[in-house]
């Protein structure tokens, strides 16, 4: 029986076509990604076919060919570009006599060589584990645990189903210490919460260019690099987008088509930065070709993740390569909403700024607050910015206040808002 080889660099690339599937995938993408393991690519083979076969995915002479492929270029790996199950992952290495990985295994590998943080590693080995745990295929006889005693003895436990007992208690554990970590995350965020600092969360396509402007607008030095996943991990500077007004602008994991559901779930800790930002910077290559696609995979992604209704702000970025100026995009309204810039020269990078200032400054939410005497300076700074419409007193000595509320400082008064209709009811 053919026994997975422990490492592996030199791959065949598997592209298949099925015809009006909705999971084809692109091919230089394809490419990239193998390209950002660090795998060297012996060659490309192309599949089209009218329909998936259920064992196999491709037809048994293709995969005989791809075989004798894998043998004369001397390759390790063969990388399909689809979803493969678990069982035509099985049957397609018998054939090979090769290890083979599909599109979501690619980028499992891809997310663990780039995790940095303690979090982060956490992460990508419970979304490994989980994918792990539906391809434990057999157990092996002479691992078998033999028991004693009378009508006792027999088999034992086989590896496998040792394994899946292991893979079941190191999933638990892992996902207690990442329950611990969410823990303080939302107290980091209750603590922002707190301020009048808004957050800006960089979101986008992997490869956009998110890390490059984030170093550029925070003067930071994150990891960034022209390649997919440069950085998982989300980062978090305050910077100043004009005199008293700052913000904190968070880079955060980029997005990719299909992205692994495990993966999704993984970080949901991590993207939650993202559904908790006042705005998204939705930072599009300008120069890809396929940036259309590009942006509704990421609009897919905010949307599992219940960013969808998150504001945006479109950021086409890398106009250095499509010769392009700097320039701004106004809505009907005369709102700023797409900016052209490039993050890596700099051209743009206070058009930005300017759009940031913009919806800040001129952002206000209509609300109505229940405070109680104690949060006497929460209301003295409602007047002090002349924000407050009309105020009464109930019979508790309560505050019952209409104001139009800037956003930058929404999230303090989050917990006295009342819903409008209560409000009426109390005539105010």
């Amino acid at each position: 029986m053919f026994e997975r080889p422990d490492i592996g660099q030199r791959a065949i690339l598997v592209h298949v076509k099925i015809n009006g599937s909705a999971n084809n995938q692109d091919l230089g993408e394809f490419k990239d990604l193998v390209r950002s393991t660090g795998a060297e690519i012996a060659t490309i083979v192309t599949v089209q076919r009218s329909t998936p076969d259920a064992k196999l995915l491709i037809g048994s002479g293709k995969v005989e060919e791809i075989g004798k492929l894998a043998y004369s270029l001397e390759a390790d790996i063969v990388i399909f570009n689809y979803a493969l199950s678990p069982s035509q992952e099985r049957n397609l290495e018998k054939i090979c006599h090769k290890r083979v990985l599909d599109r979501t295994g690619l980028i499992l590998d891809i997310f663990a060589q780039r995790a940095r943080s303690y979090e982060g590693k956490l992460q990508v080995e419970l979304a490994q584990l989980k994918y792990l745990s539906t391809r434990l295929v057999r157990g092996w006889s002479h691992l078998e645990r033999q028991k004693g005693g009378i009508g006792l003895r027999g088999p034992g436990e086989k590896q496998l189903e040792s394994d899946r007992r292991l893979l079941r208690a190191r999933i638990k554990q892992i996902s207690k210490r990442l329950d611990k970590l969410r823990q303080q995350r939302d107290q980091g965020r209750a603590a922002r919460r707190k301020t009048t600092t808004p957050t800006v969360a960089l979101v986008g396509y992997t490869n956009a260019g998110k890390s490059t402007l984030f170093n550029r607008m925070t003067e930071s030095t994150v990891y960034s690099a022209d390649k997919l996943f440069a950085t998982l991990d989300p980062t978090l500077r305050r910077m100043q987008i004009s005199k008293g007004q700052h913000i904190v602008l968070a880079d955060t994991v980029g997005f990719i088509q299909d992205l692994p559901h495990d993966l999704i779930e993984a970080f949901h800790a991590t993207l939650q930065e993202t559904q908790e930002a006042d705005v998204l910077l939705h930072i599009v290559d300008a120069s890809d070709p396929n940036r259309d696609n590009n942006i509704e995979q990421v609009q897919a992604v905010l949307e599992e993740i219940n960013a969808l209704d998150v504001p945006q702000i479109m950021v086409f970025n890398k106009i250095d390569q499509i010769d392009m100026l700097p320039n701004i995009d106004l809505d009907a309204h005369g709102r700023i909403r797409h900016v052209w810039m490039s993050a890596l020269s700099g051209e743009g990078e206070e058009l930005l700024k300017q759009a940031l200032r913009q919806y800040f400054e001129h952002k206000v939410e209509r609300a109505w607050l229940h405070m109680p005497p104690t949060e006497g300076g929460l209301r003295s700074e409602l007047y002090s910015r002349g924000v407050v419409l009309q105020e009464s007193v109930d019979d508790k000595g309560f505050w019952l206040i209409e104001a139009d509320i800037p956003l930058n400082i929404l999230k303090k008064f989050a917990e006295f808002k009342i819903p409008e209709e209560s409000v009426q009811r109390a005539s105010i």
